[in-house]
């Protein structure tokens, strides 16, 4: 019997999606009005054509508060800090979860555990003494600084561990009958089998790393080096006029990196992610 539609669940979804989109659509919107009517809560839902222009003038707009850094400029180096981490994490969790689970060495499991404690510790916690260790190797105001503290990831180690474990030990024997040393089993057998979920995993680090906020706030005073998400809370002042539709702009400049790269491999991430379930 063939069952008919269930509206509930996609009224449910309709609903969330809604939620969803419906602050992104006002950011749209807004950034189409001028600054006076958002101030003064005449924020029309209709966008204007002829305020499109808003979203071209915000790459060139510098906050003062940034020291005239432009929108743009903070766009590419947020880029270039959520690949660094992304790419620096993988590339580190790979190698961690690679060592403990192929490699017998004293110590193993302890080394393991003293990574997954880790996770009991957030960013927020250990921020004071990750500052001072960067400031003591003068890496505060460079874009190692911004990103080295946040490249070691447990979480991505452990999902690396469980990928890695279910890989058969008639594979290993293999690669050791044909000559395969440790490195070229890694690259030719292992990280191959493991492609859907490093593409998963880049696009939870992506994301993770374009959205930090607080340690660029630390980490960063030069103007050159703020990312996208320090520019937008610089754009919003307090001793005159906010130019809100600049920031809804920019807002809508910032949502696009990451909508882009879940697109993109949103295939690989939904595979990578059933992967790891079972």
């Amino acid at each position: 019997m063939r069952r008919g539609p269930d509206y509930l669940a996609h009224a449910v979804l309709a609903l969330g999606g809604a939620i969803f989109v419906l602050p992104i659509w006002v950011a749209f919107a807004g950034a189409t009005q001028s600054a006076g009517a958002i101030a003064r809560g005449d924020l029309s839902l209709l966008p204007r054509l002829s305020g499109l222009r808003a979203f071209v003038a915000v790459l060139g707009f510098g906050p003062a508060a940034s020291g005239g850094t432009p929108i743009g400029h903070m766009l590419l180096v947020s880029f270039g800090m959520a690949m660094a981490i992304a790419l620096g994490k993988i590339a580190i969790s790979a190698l961690s979860a690679y060592a403990i689970v192929f490699f017998r060495f004293p110590g193993r499991r302890i080394a393991f555990w003293m990574i997954l404690i880790t996770l009991m510790l957030p960013v927020e916690v250990r921020i004071i003494p990750t500052y001072a260790v960067m400031a003591d190797f003068h890496l505060i105001n460079t874009f190692t600084g911004l990103t080295m503290p946040l490249i070691a990831s447990a979480t991505a180690t452990l999902l690396f561990r469980q990928v890695f474990i279910a890989i058969p030990d008639e594979m290993v024997e293999a690669a050791k009958l044909d000559g395969a040393g440790p490195i070229r089993f890694f690259f030719d057998m292992v990280l191959p089998v493991s492609a859907a979920n490093l593409a998963a995993l880049f696009v939870i680090l992506f994301v993770y790393g374009w959205n930090q906020y607080l340690w660029p706030l630390l980490a960063v005073t030069n103007g050159n080096l703020e990312t996208i998400v320090l520019g937008i809370a610089r754009m919003i002042t307090t001793d005159q006029l906010t130019a809100w539709n600049l920031v809804m702009a920019a807002t809508i400049w910032a949502i696009l990196p990451p909508v882009a790269v879940v697109l993109l491999m949103q295939r690989w991430f939904v595979r990578g992610l059933t992967e790891a379930d079972k």
